[in-house]
């Protein structure tokens, strides 16, 4: 089985960093990834965060593919409640124009946020439950065959963006076998489900106008360095961001050290959000191989999207490189 490789770009924002760096990051990012041969580069929608800056997703992704040429682009994901279908289709639709064959339209139920975040763009508490009409209707807006009377996407009908159903639990996995569409699971934060999802997916399939056969992809955290020394402590550092962002949110919250934030993993509470990235391939480029492998033997993914979330914006890039080069046999583009 030969296994494609992506990456997962939460466009962050380090310490000292702008939000501008955070994007001029993200574009050699991509272009990385694209002389390296990696499949495409999702960007993800999260909202009051002040570590990521990728929450007007359809603008970053029509910035990054202005500076690239080949390598596909896209939303892993857009978080659908947060929006109409038709503002979606319309969105995607103007990309898929600007960029034809480029762009594709992950799809998430959460919020991509906290509560109050939430009511601060208009959400209404039940639009998680209409995920699967919205999805139903936002592809055929883009098919150009509208399921709402005397309403259509322009730009975006007839373009026919693919659509991938996004999830960590079996809710999305059991959605996207109902509609044919691929599952991407994201096991590089939410891992408890990862294999009952991706069973129950492949063994509900059916087949649709997008797809003929289930098609999985499973998301996995990677930091790749010469000395796996290297890595290991910049994946140190991913963490404590990682756990200070879970545990310390908003304005007023509390500025927990790295010594206080290494405590707080010792106990119960912080070993079980430690687990939440538990698949990680960290070190040399003969380890995160060796892992990645593994990981695709496990899950049959068809697909990896890696995270590489080094602050550093040199060795980010490095990681990217470091990884393909080690993986390089199990790279296939399926643009």
């Amino acid at each position: 089985m030969t296994t494609a490789l992506s990456i997962l770009d939460l466009a962050p924002i380090a310490p000292g960093q702008t939000v501008a760096d955070s994007f001029a990051a993200s574009v050699a990012l991509a272009q990385t990834a694209e002389k390296h041969g990696y499949s495409r580069v999702w960007y993800a929608e999260h909202h009051n965060m002040p570590t990521i800056a990728s929450s007007a997703t359809s603008v970053l992704i029509g910035h990054v593919a202005g500076k690239t040429s080949t390598i596909r682009l896209g939303s892993g994901g857009v978080m659908l409640p947060n929006h109409s279908p038709l503002t979606i289709a319309e969105q995607f639709g103007t990309l898929a124009a600007l960029y034809p064959d480029r762009i594709d339209l992950g799809l998430g139920r959460a919020p991509g946020s906290d509560q109050n975040t939430a009511r601060a763009m208009r959400r209404d508490p039940r639009s998680s439950d209409q995920f699967p009409q919205d999805v139903v209707e936002l592809q055929a807006f883009l098919r150009g065959e509208s399921i709402v009377p005397g309403v259509q996407a322009v730009p975006g009908g007839g373009t026919d963006v693919p659509l991938y159903i996004l999830g960590s639990s079996l809710f999305g996995a059991q959605l996207a076998a109902a509609l044919g569409l691929p599952y991407a699971f994201a096991s590089h934060f939410a891992p408890d489900a990862l294999l009952e999802a991706l069973t129950l997916y492949r063994r509900d399939f059916q087949p649709s106008a997008q797809l003929a056969a289930p098609y999985a992809i499973a998301g996995v955290n990677v930091v790749a360095a010469e000395d796996s020394d290297e890595a290991k402590r910049m994946f140190d550092v991913t963490r404590r961001s990682r756990v200070r962002s879970m545990i310390s949110r908003g304005p007023g919250a509390p500025a927990y050290s790295d010594a206080q934030i290494d405590e707080f993993l010792t106990t119960p509470q912080g070993r079980e959000i430690a687990k939440m990235m538990r698949y990680s391939a960290v070190g040399s480029p003969a380890e995160v191989r060796d892992f990645l492998t593994e990981f695709a033997e496990l899950t049959q993914a068809d697909e990896l999207i890696t995270a590489h979330a080094v602050q550093e914006v040199d060795a980010r890039l490095r990681s990217v490189a470091l990884t393909a080069d080690a993986f390089r046999s199990l790279i296939l583009s399926k643009a």
